[in-house]
């Protein structure tokens, strides 16, 4: 039987390790910070931190000793992680946190908890802020069901992949980007997915936190005018179940890209740049998408 269940606040029986928190930190206002994560932060014995530069600043603020921080980050994590495990089993209560926002989120902090769950020990959640959810729940999309995709890949056909394969997700979708990288991901989204609903959320929780609501379209727009600044959240609406039902039973679902635009050409005398341009219509697709298809 593999199933392992974890007590996390009863009393360890036959060992003498400690526990693994995870702790939340500020995404912007240091009033984002719980009493019980401060409490968490003070009283552990080691504190891992993916920056500790910032880390520090943070335990400054709330008078806590920065004497027990650890460097953990995606760097060092091959050689750090099984040091900090070691440390737990020795009988520690390590603490770890990541920049902003939740551990263990978009960071290394994952693979720390997948060692701890290995070696018994108890990893225990201190919730706080997260960008996210954050972003989500004052969008104005739906939040009855959303699909995380933090960062997309940096290479663009690893990042078109993946956005043609959520094409026709209905839930709402929540990615986070830097401010160099969004105007291209913002144009890649309208390639793969069309001009839906979306919401940049920067500066979240900070003084000059900001929302752009509108469409796909209005967003670039916007920043071509307002160049991009700080860390943003994507929140894009999800593909309309009826228009994905209505592009799958299509006539043309089973042909091949070729054969599509071939039956325009044929049957409607069209030129090949007028074929394409029709095919790409039908599969909500762009002309210069199909073209590379038929490259």
């Amino acid at each position: 039987m593999s199933l392992t269940i974890q007590k996390s606040f009863a009393e360890a029986q036959g060992t003498p390790y400690g526990k693994l928190y995870l702790v939340a930190t500020p995404i912007g206002n240091l009033e984002d910070m719980t009493y019980r994560a401060v409490r968490t932060l003070r009283e552990a014995d080691i504190i891992a931190a993916e920056d500790t530069r910032q880390t520090r600043k943070l335990l400054t603020h709330f008078e806590i000793s920065p004497g027990k921080l650890l460097s953990y980050h995606e760097h060092n994590k091959a050689a750090s992680g099984p040091e900090l495990i070691r440390f737990i089993i020795e009988g520690k209560n390590l603490a770890l946190v990541s920049d902003a926002g939740l551990p263990a989120i978009s960071d290394p902090g994952s693979d720390l908890v997948k060692l701890a769950v290995e070696a018994g020990i108890s990893v225990i959640p201190i919730p706080g802020a997260n960008a996210a959810l954050s972003a989500l729940i004052v969008s104005g999309l739906p939040t009855e069901r959303f699909q995380f995709i933090g960062f997309l890949p940096r290479d663009s056909k690893e990042r078109d992949v993946l956005l043609r394969s959520l094409e026709d997700e209905a839930s709402t979708l929540l990615l986070y980007e830097s401010p160099h990288r969004v105007i291209k991901t913002l144009e890649a989204i309208l390639e793969a997915w069309g001009d839906r609903r979306v919401v940049l959320a920067r500066e979240l929780t900070k003084r000059y936190e900001e929302m752009a609501r509108g469409r796909v379209s209005d967003c670039l727009t916007w920043l071509t005018e307002h160049p991009p600044l700080g860390e943003y959240c994507l929140v894009v609406e999800g593909a309309d179940p009826a228009k994905v039902k209505e592009r799958k039973d299509a006539w043309w679902q089973e042909l091949s890209i070729e054969a599509h635009v071939r039956h325009y050409e044929e049957e409607q005398n069209l030129s090949r740049k007028e074929a394409m341009k029709k095919a790409a219509s039908d599969r909500g697709m762009t002309k210069r998408d199909v073209y590379k298809l038929l490259l």
